[in-house]
């Protein structure tokens, strides 16, 4: 077997945690065990990460890259605003369908990291105000800009409570209400008040 260069170890180690930590959760996963799925060092864990809150941090900030790249390709297409919202709805969709799904790692982290102070809890919120901010700027293509931020902070609501129903079964009916009250949101929200 070839060995894996160092720069390659540390996404390694990263991508093998991130698969623990979607299945059993963070605090349940310990370090050995990624350290024994991952096949590294205990050194070479510990010289990528000192500790196991940054290696969740670094999980969260490759799980929300990861998605940001499928928006900015969704940014990219000549379509409405109001299409673009609905993709990102869609994308929801076809995610509760894999069978991967396990729910919203972002949550999951929020749950057993509250503290609004810790590193973990600040990754969450830098991945779920990222979307608001990216629905906020599509929105604002066709609405006043502070309406088109009350507006994406509604539709993120949407989309959350959909990713928990997801998780409790209910994805396809979930997804498809979510979208539909997302637009007729969006709709009324174009409207002169």
């Amino acid at each position: 077997m070839t060995p894996t260069p160092v720069s390659d170890k540390r996404q390694h180690v990263v991508e093998t945690a991130y698969a623990l930590f979607k299945r059993a959760g963070f605090h349940a996963t310990g370090i050995d065990r990624i350290i024994t799925e991952a096949d590294v060092a205990k050194m070479t864990m510990y010289r990528h990460f000192p500790s196991k809150d940054e290696l969740i941090v670094a999980v969260l900030d490759y799980r929300a890259r990861r998605f940001d790249d499928q928006l900015d390709r969704l940014a990219e297409k000549n379509i409405t605003p109001e299409q673009k919202i609905a993709e990102i709805f869609d994308w929801h969709g076809q995610w509760f369908r894999r069978p991967d799904f396990h729910g919203c790692l972002f949550a999951h982290a929020l749950a057993e990291f509250g503290d609004p102070g810790h590193p973990v809890f600040e990754a969450v919120a830098r991945q779920k105000n990222g979307l608001r901010q990216r629905m906020r700027s599509i929105l604002a293509q066709v609405m006043p800009r502070g309406r088109a931020g009350s507006v994406a902070a509604t539709l993120l609501m949407l989309i959350e409570g959909a990713t928990l129903m997801a998780q409790m079964g209910q994805g396809d009916a979930a997804i498809r209400d979510a979208r539909k009250a997302a637009l007729d949101i969006i709709s009324a929200s174009r409207r002169p008040q």
